[in-house]
């Protein structure tokens, strides 16, 4: 069971994480763990892929609320200890797991084919939140790859001056494209970076992978299809070999489905930016399947009743992923 959670600017209480937003008191904090900790024990997922926490001891006491037992609580870049003091800037992502762990790794900067060109800015080099990549094994062997990934909202970009305050006229509609449009391309750009780990990871490990999060962008967007490629399967079914496939898409048969999948609220309209992409290896009709997506979820009940800060903005997405054991395993069993 794999699930995605963007937890709504997880943070210590009195930590100061956005200018214009007050940190959480004492109660607040409290009723978020304890709205998150609930959260959690629902889910009971043994990977969750969790996106904007700005320290990773507040997801710590989250995940403790939730009486679940979980081996790993890791949010590289966000730690708090003597001389770390949570994520500066932005938030980062990071992963809760009860799977044995065999390796973590946040990756920071794009290859050189990804960095563009972002007009007002300059060059675009690196990811805003880090994604985080990990491998996983199964309690019977079998390794897993999941990452979790963050991309950048469609939200404007407004150019800042030094100190962090914004020196364009956010009223005027010309300027309010042209921020958008640096937006798109540093999510593009991210989405790019992000691709072209993921066909290395494929070529390279030949490990079934998982890639969770908030893509800040629908399933058949180009953005998403820059990082899935899944469209590339219609017309070349080696495509399989390096795409990734919306975990939705590819469901078992006997799956409920409902016309309610959607994660996020904007301005009134539904939309699904929070996602699950599986390798052909959970694709119940590839040649290389060695599994499939028995159901997805959305557990979204939480954003009609209404705005607070104790709660996310987001949907939660859950996968129940079925792998067949290998033979030995299956001997041994019987």
């Amino acid at each position: 069971m794999v699930a995605t959670c963007n937890v709504l600017n997880l943070a210590q209480p009195g930590r100061h994480f956005y200018n214009g937003q007050d940190p959480y008191t004492e109660n607040e904090f409290d009723r978020k763990v304890d709205w998150l900790g609930n959260r959690f024990k629902a889910l009971n997922a043994d990977v969750i892929a969790v996106q904007e926490v700005w320290d990773e001891l507040a997801l710590r006491a989250a995940v403790t609320r939730s009486g679940l037992q979980y081996g790993l609580v890791s949010v590289p870049g966000a730690e708090n200890g003597p001389g770390q003091h949570g994520a500066q800037g932005t938030p980062r992502v990071g992963i809760v797991t009860r799977l044995k762990v065999e390796s973590i790794q946040s990756i920071v900067d794009f290859p050189a084919a990804a960095v563009v060109q972002v007009p007002g800015l300059g060059l675009h080099t690196r990811f805003e939140r880090p994604p985080l990549i990990a491998q996983l094994r199964l309690k019977h062997g079998q390794p897993l790859c999941v990452i979790t990934a963050h991309l950048k909202s469609k939200r404007p970009k407004f150019l800042e001056d030094a100190s962090g305050k914004i020196n364009e006229d956010t009223t005027d509609p010309a300027v309010q494209a042209l921020a958008s449009l640096r937006s798109l391309i540093m999510r593009a750009s991210e989405a790019l970076a992000l691709r072209l780990k993921v066909v290395e990871l494929l070529h390279q490990t030949r490990m079934p992978l998982v890639l969770m999060g908030d893509l800040n962008d629908s399933p058949h967007s180009v953005t998403t299809q820059l990082i899935a490629a899944t469209s590339q399967v219609a017309y070349d079914k080696g495509a399989n070999d390096h795409a990734l496939f919306s975990a939705w898409d590819v469901q078992g048969e006997a799956a409920l489905r409902r016309d309610v999948a959607y994660s996020h609220i904007h301005q009134g309209y539904p939309e699904v930016l929070d996602q699950v992409l599986v390798s052909e290896e959970f694709v119940a009709t590839s040649r290389r399947t060695i599994g499939d997506v028995r159901r997805v979820e959305v557990f979204n009940d939480h954003l009609f009743e209404g705005r607070d800060r104790s709660r996310s903005d987001h949907g939660f997405v859950r996968a129940l992923l079925r792998i067949r054991l290998p033979e030995a395993a299956v001997t041994s069993v019987v």
